[in-house]
């Protein structure tokens, strides 16, 4: 019996798999709080039927490297000490 790694073939030329949310929380290895928190935050969200939600990985990447390069211009907030 073949397994099922020997089943797999590549996508069409041009077509891209939508991650489901527990794909996202599963690659980037946060829980849904955190995935729900992004898309507050502005992380893009692909218009899918149903409630649930899909994620371009591209997308979704590109938003994360803003993320970064925005934190990293900030300068640290300061804090108080003994507060």
């Amino acid at each position: 019996m073949p397994k099922k790694s020997d089943r797999l073939t590549g996508l069409p030329a041009g077509l891209i798999p939508l991650l489901t949310q527990r794909q996202l929380e599963t690659r980037y290895g946060v829980s849904d709080w955190q995935v729900l928190k992004w898309i507050k935050a502005g992380m893009p969200v692909e218009p899918f039927a149903g409630r649930q939600k899909r994620f371009d990985l591209a997308k979704v990447e590109r938003w994360m490297a803003e993320q970064d390069e925005a934190a990293s211009a900030e300068p640290p907030a300061l804090v108080a000490a003994g507060a």
